[in-house]
């Protein structure tokens, strides 16, 4: 029976999908997430808790574009204009561009990312209870694979239910053996949200709040430290700029410089 041979992937995805969600929760459950009191937040800090590590280096290189210390030019280049860093993102950013003081913004942003300056930093805000541990954004990756894993049940239940049956087999009896795979699913998708929602987000719920706190206290709109907290909260969509924005909108090409 052809039928059965769908049945098969479709509880082996299912089980696979839903056992690895399982146990990435029962790892962040077990993590320490207990915030730090009376904690305040930087430019950095409130990147990250909003976007993660890429949220960092696009804050960086606006703040040194902004200050006229970069150069990021609306063909996806950016040029090196003061080469000395305030601090270790920028020392980041500028390690990125290299020598040569020229780069495509695309590996930059990259680079600077996975900088050990945007690691540190986020060892500090799991540590201080801010930010998710690894274990909770593995968690997010276990929902979609769950999501995933539905879709290919249903996917299969529909291609096992088009093909010809045996007269002797009900074809609500093979729809049965599909829903059953697919009740594991959403079952495990309900508990998720239930228990470790929201599990996509980089701050933990302290951070969540330390970051609305942080955004309340950011200045008139006039105010530099206002249109950064704008950019480090809501990414470079924030960069009012068309030239700005359009550096980082730019997509890679074959470029032989940057013309």
């Amino acid at each position: 029976m052809v039928w059965v041979l769908l049945l098969l992937p479709a509880w082996f995805v299912a089980g696979a999908a839903c056992t690895r969600l399982c146990l990435a929760a029962v790892r962040a459950a077990s993590a320490d997430t207990h915030p730090e009191r009376g904690r305040e937040l930087d430019l950095y800090e409130a990147a990250f808790l909003s976007g993660g590590p890429a949220r960092v280096a696009d804050l960086t290189l606006v703040s040194m574009a902004r200050q006229r210390r970069l150069l990021l030019a609306h063909t996806g280049w950016a040029t090196v204009v003061d080469p000395r860093g305030r601090d270790e993102m920028e020392r980041s950013v500028i390690g990125a561009i290299g020598p040569g003081g020229q780069s495509r913004i695309a590996p930059v942003r990259a680079s600077a990312a996975a900088a050990e300056a945007v690691r540190n930093l986020a060892e500090r805000l799991v540590s201080a209870g801010l930010a998710v541990p690894d274990e909770t954004r593995t968690v997010a990756a276990g929902v979609r694979r769950v999501r995933r894993a539905a879709l290919a049940v249903c996917a299969l239940g529909a291609a096992a239910l088009a093909l010809p049956v045996p007269t002797d087999v009900p074809r609500g009896l093979i729809a049965l053996w599909f829903a059953l795979p697919l009740i594991l699913t959403v079952s495990c998708l309900a508990i998720a949200r239930i228990e470790v929602h929201p599990y996509s987000a980089w701050a933990s719920p302290a951070g969540q709040r330390l970051l609305g706190a942080f955004v309340r206290q950011a200045y008139g709109p006039a105010d530099e430290r206002a249109y950064l907290t704008s950019v480090a909260v809501r990414g470079v969509r924030a960069v009012g700029e068309p030239d700005l924005r359009a550096a980082f909108a730019h997509r890679e090409e074959s470029w032989n410089g940057p013309g």
